[in-house]
């Protein structure tokens, strides 16, 4: 069983949009003999791009999982997307990977994106190497690609491959462990190659890459360190095993180079996939707890005789049953199986079992630790909930996700569709956990929330041609949040009689600040009460109506964050009192105390990277002043000229066109979620009034 483990490699593809991960995800399929012919993005015939908006798009939007065999090894590989709007799918995919393939465009080296995958890489300690593609891409430049990985992402890269020329006449790489030189036949579609001598005008150049690339592994390994010093030989063995245990720590990331488009590089690839990204022995156990509440560590082998822990990752919802993509981190689960959801302390059937190919379906009868499989039957299961052994809980650490940054209104064209669209609403929340819906209590109106225009626009899309719901959609706007500058406090009282009963409640809560992290986005509750002055359960009711009095705050009914509220205190009457009577008493006790703890409208503000020739600097820097945003530091990359910005959000709708016509079309821009910010007080007050509204 060990032995098998070892020949697992459970890994993800993730870069920028447009470096070539599905391309090199095809030819990588194609090679492993998994596909007889190569799909083309641009033909919208790829494997892992088989939803018809992807196609239509020629853009990664779900990420998808493949399995294909090299060298004896089984790799489970994940495509995932590049656009920052669907950074939800490379969050999830990364939680439970166990090494990651980044792929770099050689002409731009590091993007905004790149550096986002790279820290969602590091959130989750997962190891990587890193590909550098399109070396054949005009102004392709891979010692500028390979540098920006330590300027930028703080990487540890180790050149294991330099490259044979590059645009035009890039035609293969030399091997610095073997010092050879290796050539693809693009007649052949790079299924042959050939190793050649290293050129003579390259040999000096690759003896120094070489010699760097020693220095860098042997200093991770003091038994080779001191080979080095003493100058005695190192053989290839003893690099590669260094290597692979340097990768497998993140001390290093090996960096190889090719052009899948070209066929070049590839195979090279796989092999450095098997000889240095971990199996699922090669990783710690997981740390999980007894329960939601309980945060006693629990720890879990990759053992499949260990008791059942399993994360699910992902939702499809589907037609008539959902499917869900589970990690097996330890035990065995089989098909026909009761397992125990216990982050939702509910019992689950797993009826079918499958091993995917991007859509199609392998059944399966079990399935062991280290693999990843997508099961039928669960009913209640979430992204981010562990499912267990129904006698031996364990709840695994969740997945956490970037918040909503922009709303959108949505309505049925016809009231037969009502009901539709509210099932179709709750169907794409299960599947997607960055987006969500609410009924806006003022207008009555649908608002679905997510992390961008293209999110927003493709979902809508889904439900227009998936789900048979035609839909009418608002302007996009901005996802705004509410909080609190000050401390406050305030009673509310609820006496009423309902349905011939009195109900009674008085509740008295303090409202403040509270901000543990940047990224810290909770609503905290605390009480100071004993259970002496009211009942256990009339505590729970009075957090519950805390938490759902704080979805909607008091300036413009956004939802509120980085706040403490506390329960000071609370009168219960002999015979009237009810969960629901202080439930309401703390909402009203809530929205007074918020209105008097200055509330303050909190907007998103996004990093965004400009590239624009040098000569446009000015008038887009007099543009970006004109939406309040913030150039943090500029870098030359190539012939142009690349700007780090923070700006608001709501600054920024239209600004991809904005910026073509400001430089003449040869300007792009990248964007990413960055935090919430205060809003200015003129900006807020023209939003509370509703001039700003569009």
């Amino acid at each position: 069983m060990q032995d098998y483990l070892k020949t697992i490699r459970n890994i993800g593809i993730a870069a920028h949009i447009d470096a070539g991960k599905t391309t090199t995800t095809e030819r990588i399929l194609y090679y492993s003999g998994r596909t007889h012919r190569m799909g083309e993005v641009d033909e919208g015939t790829t494997a892992t791009d088989f939803d018809e908006e992807e196609q239509e798009r020629g853009i990664t939007i779900y990420s998808a999982a493949v399995t294909c065999p090299w060298r004896g090894h089984s790799i489970n590989i994940i495509d995932t997307p590049g656009h920052v709007d669907f950074t939800a799918e490379v969050e999830r995919s990364l939680r439970v990977l166990d090494g990651a393939v980044v792929i770099l465009d050689a002409k731009e080296g590091v993007e905004a994106q790149s550096e986002t995958v790279w820290r969602q890489a590091d959130k989750y300690n997962v190891p990587r190497i890193c590909f550098i593609n399109k070396m054949d891409k005009l102004g392709a430049d891979f010692e500028m690609s390979f540098r920006s990985m330590a300027r930028r992402m703080a990487a540890h890269p180790v050149a294991i491959q330099i490259p044979i020329g590059a645009e035009s006449s890039f035609s293969g790489m030399i091997d610095l462990m073997i010092m050879r030189a290796v050539y693809y036949d693009t007649a052949e579609l790079g299924s042959t190659f050939r190793q050649e001598q290293v050129p003579a005008e390259l040999r000096e150049q690759a003896e120094r890459w070489r010699h760097s690339m020693i220095e860098r592994i042997v200093e991770t390994d003091e038994a080779l360190m001191e080979k080095y010093v003493l100058e005695e030989p190192i053989s290839e063995a003893e690099l590669r095993a260094a290597l692979r245990a340097a990768t497998v720590a993140n001390r290093l990331q090996p960096v190889l180079c090719g052009s899948a488009l070209k066929y070049i590089g590839v195979q090279r690839l796989l092999d450095a996939v098997v000889d240095y990204l971990p199996c699922p022995l090669d990783l710690p156990p997981v740390i999980g707890t007894t329960s939601t509440q309980d945060k006693t560590p629990l720890e879990r082998r990759t053992d499949p005789n260990e008791p059942f822990a399993g994360l699910v990752f992902k939702v499809v919802a589907e037609k008539p049953l959902d499917l869900f993509f589970v990690r097996v981190y330890s035990g065995t689960l089989r098909a026909g199986s009761r397992v125990f959801n216990s982050t939702r302390r509910t019992k689950e059937n797993v009826s079918r079992m499958s091993r995917m190919f991007a859509k199609r379906r392998e059944n399966l009868d079990e399935a062991r630790a280290g693999e990843i499989v997508a099961v039928v039957g669960l009913k209640a299961a979430r992204t981010g909930d562990t499912i267990c052994d129904m006698r031996q809980h364990v709840v695994l650490p969740h997945i956490d996700f970037a918040p909503t940054v922009v709303d959108m209104a949505i309505e049925p064209r016809s009231a037969a569709d009502r009901e539709r669209l509210q099932e179709a609403l709750q169907a794409l929340a299960r599947q997607d956990p960055t987006f969500c819906s609410r009924v806006n209590p003022e207008t009555g109106q649908t608002v679905i929330s997510g992390m961008g225009e293209l999110h927003l626009e493709v979902l809508t899309n889904r439900l227009k041609r998936v789900m048979g719901v035609t839909v009418n959609v608002g302007k996009p706007r901005v996802s705004y949040r509410e909080t609190v500058a000050a401390r406050a406090e305030a009673e509310g009282r609820f006496a009423r009689q309902m349905g011939g009963q009195n109900h009674y409640a008085a509740v008295t809560l303090a409202v403040e600040a509270h901000r543990v992290t940047d990224d810290d986005e909770s609503v905290v509750f605390e009480s100071h009460l004993g259970d002496d002055v009211i009942r256990k359960e009339f505590i729970e009711a009075v957090r519950e109506g805390v938490m759902g009095a704080a979805t909607s705050g008091v300036l413009l009914g956004y939802q509120m964050m980085k706040i403490k509220v506390t329960l000071l205190g609370a009168r219960e009457h002999e015979t009237d009192s009810s969960a629901l009577a202080f439930e309401n008493a703390s909402r009203i006790a809530f929205e007074e105390a918020v209105r008097r703890a200055e509330p303050r409208l909190m907007e998103p503000i996004m990093k965004m990277e400009v590239a624009i020739p040098e000569s446009y600097f000015g008038a887009v820097n007099g543009d970006l002043s004109s939406r309040r945003a913030i150039i943090t530091h500029t870098e030359l990359r190539g012939r142009q000229r690349i700007l780090h910005v923070l700006a608001p959000l709501g600054e920024l709708f239209g600004y991809a066109s904005a910026l073509r016509s400001l430089t003449q079309g040869r300007g792009s821009s990248a964007i990413e979620f960055a935090h919430y910010d205060v809003v200015p007080p003129t900006a807020a007050e023209a939003l509370v009034k509703g001039t700003a509204w569009s």
